[in-house]
């Protein structure tokens, strides 16, 4: 897979959530060889001091209709910016980048569970949209009840979901990974889970610990800053028990005992 660099027509750009937007681009290339757990780097011009791209993950891709969506956090000038732009305009892209999901293996008896903590979501979507085997089961952690994210999304794609807040404002009072647990006490001896995580360094690791405690196997996508996104500034490296590796290069997607916590 070889990455492209290509300007994107906008086709929406709108809030879906308390300071969160989803962006919908026409960008046939990278729809068609996308694949889940890739990323893009993001060119935000005209943001006062927003000089690096920005990675995000493929949220979507609709290959028919020529077009993938990211979802993103507003968090400082460059996704400011970036949801200031309109319908009609385009952004310079490069993508896909980064090592995906493995998931074609899957086994009918398999129940795949994504787990997601905040903006962890993006890339899960994907990857419940290219699942065929076994059954979906979506996992969503959030602050508060405004802060939840794409439960919509993965019900549409035959997902059970279930909600973890902090406060309490929805589903179960507590972390994600509580619910993690529940689910994997109470789960049909009949079906092999199967995981899959994207979110917090905190909740990873907290999902590391139930895979040891479970002997189990997990699959998650690291969240880290990006100054180029194709390996050559080694700013954001891991330690793996390989040794120090890059998210954006050997990643975003590791496998959970191959990262040291």
């Amino acid at each position: 897979m070889s990455a492209l660099q290509t300007d994107a027509t906008i086709k929406a750009n709108g809030r879906v959530a308390h300071r969160f937007s989803r962006i919908v681009l026409e960008a046939p290339e990278l729809s068609r060889t996308a694949r889940p757990g890739n990323f893009v780097m993001v060119k935000v011009p005209d943001a006062a001091g927003a000089l690096l791209r920005r990675p995000l993950s493929i949220h979507k891709a609709e290959a028919g209709r020529g077009r993938i969506e990211l979802l993103y956090e507003i968090v400082g000038p460059g996704t400011c910016a970036l949801s200031r732009k309109k319908a009609g305009e385009s952004i310079n892209v490069i993508g896909p980048l980064g090592n995906g999901f493995d998931f074609h293996s899957q086994q009918r008896d398999a129940l795949n569970i994504l787990v997601a903590g905040g903006i962890g979501v993006a890339p899960l979507v994907f990857l419940a949209q290219r699942l065929k085997k076994g059954k979906m089961l979506a996992l969503i952690g959030a602050r508060t009840a405004a802060h939840i994210l794409c439960a919509a999304d993965f019900r549409k794609l035959g997902c059970a979901v279930r909600i973890a807040t902090d406060d309490g404002s929805a589903g179960l009072r507590g972390r994600v990974t509580d619910l993690l647990v529940d689910v994997l006490m109470r789960r049909e001896k009949d079906f092999c889970p199967v995981l899959y995580g994207c979110g917090p360094k905190p909740m990873l690791e907290a999902i590391a610990r139930v895979c040891r405690e479970n002997r189990m196997q997990a699959q998650v996508s690291l969240e880290a800053h990006m100054a180029c996104g194709i390996g050559a500034c080694l700013g954001c490296v891991v330690q793996t028990t390989r040794g120090y590796e890059r998210v954006c290069k050997e990643g975003p997607v590791f496998r959970i005992d191959d990262l040291v916590w």
